[in-house]
């Protein structure tokens, strides 16, 4: 019984820490997936959890590196020199990260769960007062993931082997805005902005699948999870030009247009490893290994239906490479009520000399407060460090990319906080 009430205190709690750093790792990741409410030994359980983070990346020597201006229909419209506006700008927006979720044993060997979550996000918002604005005013992307998982255990040996399969439901969406034509010191710089943005949304199905093995009289669980890719063939919005205008000899002014545009892409494929066990009266290790397909996302187009030289395609460049994440920590029941547990989180940056996502060392720790045998408030919390490097061109399948912008930035905090209120029966 006292390594059946560690697994429902320290590991519950150690669950929380892992995922509360989760929410900072590399590519586009926010939650991710979790579904470790389905291995709650309750009847029935309700969790909510809100993980709020804190990225402090600075950009600085910012040089633009694309100065000229091309010549269309008469007018000039192709960026200009911004090397006289500041070379360092804070690049990242705080976010919150909701969870909530339900389990439910509907026999002796069958537990299911649904969830809600935000597994995909990112917020940039250097603005437009820098001098890598052609390259990115302000970047968002939010996802909304619905889910049901369900698991059949049977005992074998000591413990009990369990089968994993469920489905998930995903919408994407973002957009992203960049100064197409700097008009400081023009005629036209009080009728134009120069701002272009292009605007996406899309929804897909995948899929889950794994296994997991379980002693609770040692608190000890083994799991591996795959999730599959999310394709999203149906990603559509627009692309608005109306902030740009150039003068056409003999026609006047003319202004840019908003048209619709679709392209594809596919939200990453992942396999992650959970370890945890009681190794000592009161005390338990606990860690993961997860890989994370980021390298599908490399340069995405969008395109209008019919492509001509008024209403071209444009991309979004990532050129990410796949994600590594790997974490570890030991827990300690301190009395039936308090628990406390710290851990290490090593993420491997998806940028490699294109972009800002470096390796991320996180430290964290929690504590988990039980005042009755159905209540649970856990709160865990971390603090880390987004690690240096520098972005600019880079060549991919022949083209060059990023050689509109280049920065360097140094080792930058980040931090986080989560609660979680959990109710079982």
């Amino acid at each position: 019984m006292a390594h059946e009430n560690l697994k429902r205190g320290v590991l519950a709690l150690a669950a929380g820490i892992l995922v509360a750093s989760s929410a900072h790792a590399g590519g586009l990741e926010r939650g991710g997936y979790n579904i470790d409410l389905l291995f709650d030994p309750s009847d029935y359980a309700a969790e909510a959890a809100t993980t709020y983070v804190v990225p402090q990346r600075r950009l600085k020597n910012v040089r633009d590196t694309d100065t000229g201006n091309t010549d269309i229909l008469g007018g000039t419209f192709g960026g200009g020199n911004l090397n006289y506006r500041p070379n360092s700008v804070d690049d990242t927006e705080n976010y919150w990260v909701p969870r909530v979720g339900i389990k439910a044993a509907l026999t002796d060997g069958i537990d299911c769960m649904a969830d809600y979550s935000q597994p995909w996000g990112a917020h940039t918002n250097p603005g437009k007062n820098w001098a890598g604005a052609n390259n990115n005013i302000e970047t968002k992307v939010e996802s909304d993931n619905y889910a049901a998982t369900c698991s059949y255990k049977w005992d074998m040996g000591p413990g009990q082997f369990r089968i994993i399969g469920g489905v998930f439901y995903q919408e994407v969406n973002g957009f992203k805005e960049r100064l197409v034509q700097d008009y400081t010191g023009t005629a036209l710089a009080g009728l134009f902005s120069g701002v272009g943005r292009l605007e996406l949304e899309g929804d897909g199905w995948g899929w889950r699948t794994g296994v997991g093995y379980e002693i609770p009289e040692y608190a000890l669980r083994a799991s591996l999870v795959y999730n599959s890719s999310v394709e999203l063939d149906n990603l559509s919005g627009f692309i608005d030009l109306r902030q740009l205008g150039f003068v056409v000899p003999g026609v006047g002014l003319v202004t840019g247009t908003k048209y619709d545009v679709n392209g594809s892409a596919s939200m990453p494929d992942s396999l992650e490893l959970k370890l945890q066990s009681g190794f000592a009266p009161d005390w338990a290790a606990f860690g993961s290994v997860k890989w994370t397909d980021w390298s599908q996302l490399q340069v995405l187009k969008f395109c209008p239906a019919t492509v001509s030289r008024t209403t071209p395609c444009t991309s979004l460049d990532l050129l990410y490479r796949d994600g590594w994440t790997i974490s570890g920590g030991v827990g300690h029941k301190f009395n039936d009520q308090w628990s406390g547990a710290v851990s290490l989180t090593w993420d491997r940056g998806t940028s490699h000399g294109y972009g800002s996502q470096t390796d991320t060392w996180l430290l964290g720790s929690g504590v988990s407060y039980t005042p009755t045998k159905n209540v649970e408030f856990r709160m865990a919390g971390f603090a880390g460090i987004m690690t240096s490097g520098s972005s600019g061109a880079v060549t991919y399948q022949g083209d060059v990319i990023g050689d509109d912008v280049s920065y360097d930035f140094g080792n930058d905090f980040v931090g986080g906080i989560s609660t979680a209120l959990k109710v079982k029966f």
